[in-house]
């Protein structure tokens, strides 16, 4: 079943692409919750038009995405964990934690577009990936150090 996305989901898309996915995904998730519409032929013809119209804007947006990330590009980020003796978090580092850090260092980033790879369970050195637009993304290299 192809549907068209209305939002960006997660391993899956972006807003206005066009996706091939299960029928009981689309039926019963994707098509409930808003967050895409059956791709009929009139639906991409649609879209097809909304996107013409768009496309100063959508470009405005991408070239606000790159000038965050050249912003980005020299930040580092130390962020502070309780530690046992020998270097282990209790708990772990999350996307949530790299979003605090960076609203400390000036910028506001949206918690949802920050990905970090492996699990950040010890004391050293990692990096997140922000997924600032489709085609635009930026490694920020953090340090996890005990408290």
């Amino acid at each position: 079943m192809q549907v068209i996305l209305k939002e960006d989901v997660i391993n899956l898309g972006y807003k206005d692409d066009v996706v091939t996915v299960k029928d009981g995904y689309g039926r019963n998730f994707l098509i409930p919750t808003g967050k895409a519409v059956i791709a009929s032929e009139s639906a991409k013809k649609v879209l097809a038009e909304n996107l013409k119209q768009r496309a100063h804007k959508l470009a405005k947006i991408k070239e606000d995405a790159q000038a965050l990330a050249a912003k980005l590009e020299g930040v580092a980020l130390t962020i502070g964990a309780k530690t046992s003796s020998t270097g282990t978090i209790f708990g772990s580092v999350t996307n949530i934690q790299v979003a605090d850090a960076l609203a400390k260092a000036g910028f506001e980033i949206d918690r949802k577009i920050i990905y970090i790879k492996e699990s950040v369970k010890e004391v050293g050195n990692y990096k997140a990936i922000l997924k600032l637009h489709k085609e635009v993304s930026v490694e920020i290299p953090f340090e996890v150090v005990s408290e």
